[in-house]
This record gives C-alpha cells, structure tokens and sequence, in this order.
C-alpha cells in the first residue's frame, strides 16, 4: 500500500523551515554570494574588493552585488585604506568592535 503523501508534505515544509534557517544572518534574508563573502570577511581581517575576488571564486560583478547587500544590512563597513587610497577596505562590524575593545584595554 502507498505511503500518504501528507508525509512527503511534512519533510518538505521542514526543509523549508531549515533553509530559511541558514539563509538569514542576525534576521536578515542573504543571498548565497553574500554569506560567502561574509564567512570570508569574518576572520577579522580586512580585505579589497581585489582580494575579496581573488579569495572567493565569483564573479567581480556578483561580489559587487553581496557586498551591496552586506552594507545595507549592516554586517560590514568600507574602511578607508591609508596604503592606497584609490581602494576601500571591507570588514565586519564585529572585527571593528572587537578592535576597539583591545585599543581601549591597552591604553
């Protein structure tokens, strides 16, 4: 006898569920280039736009599209690079704060 096909329904709305899980980042709904960006961005280091595509295998235009989406929602910020100006550097808030708080402790 066939299995209902209400089970089939109940696994597929809890993959749903899961994948919303792993699409949102503190709430906000990323596309893929954009987490793999923001896992890249996470070490704290801060990085061009040149490095940036250098380290993440996608194309300039959609790095260029995850970092947009990034900086509307508040997970990195463009840092002024004094080594050469023509560049802007990205990093996460959390490496920024993080900065911060070790400056503050060491004066």
């Amino acid at each position: 006898m066939p299995e209902p096909i209400t089970k089939g329904l109940i696994v597929h709305s809890v993959n749903i569920q899961l994948m919303s899980v792993v699409n949102t980042v503190n709430n906000v709904r990323l596309p893929p280039s954009s987490r793999r960006v923001l896992i890249l961005l996470e070490d704290g280091k801060p990085r061009t736009f040149k490095e940036v595509t250098e380290e993440v295998d996608i194309a300039p235009r959609t790095i260029r599209y995850a970092i947009k989406k990034l900086k509307e929602s508040g997970l990195i910020i463009e840092k002024f690079n004094f080594k050469d100006a023509r560049q802007v550097l990205y990093q996460t808030k959390k490496a920024i704060a993080s900065e911060e708080t070790q400056t503050a402790t060491a004066a």
